[in-house]
């Protein structure tokens, strides 16, 4: 079991977030994709608090019922656990050192990069390239989660007889699927800084790329739960009742003015916010465009407010733009999940590593 996985056949990308099962099958002839399946399942409440599952059976259901919807027959998956319950280090090694050595040196150096015995850990480690400061080494990044966060992952997917062959970290699974969104941006991304707002249903996580890598990650509490709670308040809706409300519409006619634009404002002040954080700590590296992402950025009109109150290019992000489909996908509704369905979609390029 491992934290980056090995490669080939095709995996369903599979994100679990705190308000939905989110899963993609992706196929590829010459250099274009193809999505071939893909679902999305509403969780229950509190089935997943801040990134942790709290039922595994719960998940195990969903992402069956996922999987039924989707059509799909591949039983390999990918999933992720949050860059907040990963560590991450990069360590430098002898470049001569075969594999199994490097394992064995790494076990024994690992100790002393993480606070946590290592009988509670699941590890894995990736040889990056040459190090810069010294042509007879090589940087390795390490990855190291608590074993729960990785086995509850495993064992949801399990249940739902499914195969977890690759646990992937959010981070780097956003950076693979920003790959897909280059076309999407008016110049070439080289030394370019762009910032990719995910605004899920409670998290809001900003993850800034330069030259196509992470340089900067950061996760808030906000997301568009506060949307929904806020409709069942106003209008006495249950949970469920609400978020069917909020999807398809049939609100009062002061829902816009009165529940919609203040949330919009107060996403685009969340953003805002963690973009300040951003540039404060890079020595004040601008961000030349926000690609917005998550389940939010479906709001319509949304990149436009972010573009007028940042004055920074706003887009909401579409990783399928230049892909086909197969005749079980309906066209319309993913285009509406578009933007949800980005760290899905990095899980699922995992198939063509």
């Amino acid at each position: 079991m491992s934290l980056f996985g090995k490669k080939n056949t095709p995996v369903l990308g599979i994100d679990i977030s705190t308000a939905a099962v989110k899963l993609l099958e992706l196929s590829k002839a010459g250099a274009r994709y193809k999505v071939e399946s893909y679902a999305v399942a509403p969780l229950p409440q509190d089935a997943v608090v801040d990134k942790t599952i709290a039922n595994v059976d719960v998940i195990g259901d969903v992402i069956k019922t996922a999987l039924k919807q989707s059509g799909s027959k591949v039983k390999d998956a990918c999933v992720a656990v949050s860059g907040s319950a990963v560590m991450t280090k990069i360590i430098s090694m002898p470049a001569s050192l075969e594999e199994e050595d490097m394992e064995e040196q790494i076990l024994v150096e690992a100790d002393q990069y993480i606070p946590y015995s290592l009988d509670e850990v699941r590890l894995d480690f990736e040889v990056q390239g040459p190090s810069k400061t010294n042509p007879e080494m090589v940087d390795v990044l390490l990855a190291a989660s608590r074993k729960e966060n990785v086995d509850d992952r495993v064992e949801a997917l399990k249940k739902a007889g499914l195969k977890a062959k690759i646990v992937d970290v959010e981070a780097f699974a956003t950076e693979n699927a920003f790959t897909l969104l280059a076309d999407q941006l008016p110049d070439a991304i080289e030394d370019q800084t762009i910032a990719i707002a995910d605004v899920g249903a409670t998290m809001t996580t900003l993850n800034v790329m330069h030259d196509y890598r992470t340089v900067y990650t950061r996760e808030q509490s906000f997301g568009g739960k506060q949307l929904t709670e806020e409709i069942q308040r106003r209008y006495g809706l249950s949970h469920e009742e609400a978020g069917l409300a909020k999807k398809h519409g049939g609100l009062p006619d002061n829902y816009t003015t009165d529940v919609l634009n203040p949330f919009m404002q107060a996403m685009v002040q969340q953003i805002a916010r963690s973009l300040q954080f951003f540039v404060s700590s890079s020595a004040n590296r601008n961000v030349d465009n926000i690609v917005l992402a998550g389940g939010c950025a479906s709001i319509p009109g949304i990149e436009k407010l972010v573009e007028q109150n940042l004055g920074i290019p706003a887009f909401v992000a579409n990783p399928f733009i230049n892909m086909a489909l197969s005749n079980r996908v309906k066209p319309q509704s993913l285009s509406n999940d578009a933007p949800a369905m980005l760290l899905a979609c990095g899980l699922a390029l995992r198939s063509f590593d």
